[in-house]
């Protein structure tokens, strides 16, 4: 048996009014569980109150791993596994392993970013997409709010404030999760 949530959706036409509605919802205090749009809006994220992504971390993290394995790897194929005098050179050329350590650090972090993003994000490839409303894909704007989220406020309140901050549609939606 799954859960559902209702939510009210506000759906506006232009990202500037928009951006002005989500700091009247908020200073109404509602808490807007999300934001979806066909474009990414300058300054929304900001004004969500969302705090910077940690995601370059996990990057340079992957980076690092990356970097570190190419390395070993090397170090240990041509200096100690199957160590080769070829030309007179050192078995363990570092310069030489310039280009495979870099790829394979591109590589990681690249791996390691997509699987990062996708696990906090709880995106798999079996989840259907939670699609409020089929317009956020066009040309439409969707402010959600779970009404789960917003005790202290009723719905009614919640509809006269995103119709007075500029709102076109007003609706309800229940979603299965």
């Amino acid at each position: 048996m799954s859960d559902s949530r209702n939510f009210v959706l506000g759906v506006f036409d232009d990202e500037d009014v928009l951006l002005s509605a989500v700091r009247k919802v908020r200073g109404a205090g509602v808490k807007i569980d999300e934001v979806y749009s066909p474009f990414p809006v300058h300054g929304l994220d900001e004004e969500l109150g969302y705090k910077r992504s940690r995601l370059p971390i996990a990057a340079f993290m992957f980076g690092i791993l990356g970097t570190s394995l190419a390395l070993t790897m090397q170090f240990w194929m041509l200096g100690v596994d199957w160590p080769m005098i070829i030309g007179g050179k050192d078995f363990t050329p570092l310069p030489d392993f310039i280009p495979v350590t870099f790829e394979l650090t591109v590589l990681l972090a690249a791996f390691g970013m997509v699987g990062t993003f996708f696990v906090s994000t709880d995106l798999k490839p079996w989840k259907d997409p939670k699609m409020l409303d089929l317009r956020i894909t066009d040309d439409k704007h969707v402010m959600a709010i779970d009404l789960g989220q917003n005790k202290s406020v009723d719905a009614q309140t919640i509809n006269s404030v995103l119709k007075d901050s500029g709102a076109i549609e007003v609706n309800d939606k229940e979603v299965e999760d």
